[in-house]
């Protein structure tokens, strides 16, 4: 048995069940499959249309933040 999420045919993440291994081990193992690949974030980053504006703005904000963090950790 394996569990597969396609999406947009690009990424995909599969994951087969081992030996032994009961379905809802496999199940957790595909979720955190998932979470790693950042895919549930992709799709709801593409709920809705972003101006490039917009998302510059973001990416700006992120750094800051960054920035600011690293140096407070100093």
């Amino acid at each position: 048995m394996e569990l597969f999420l396609y999406y947009n045919l690009i990424s995909m993440t599969k994951i087969k069940v081992r030996k032994g291994e009961s379905l809802e081990q496999a199940l957790r193992r595909f979720n955190r499959e998932v979470h790693r690949a950042r895919i549930l974030q992709e799709v709801k980053d593409r709920e809705r249309y972003r101006k490039p504006s917009e998302i510059r703005r973001q990416k700006r904000k992120e750094l800051a933040r960054r920035i600011f963090l690293e140096r407070r950790r100093r």
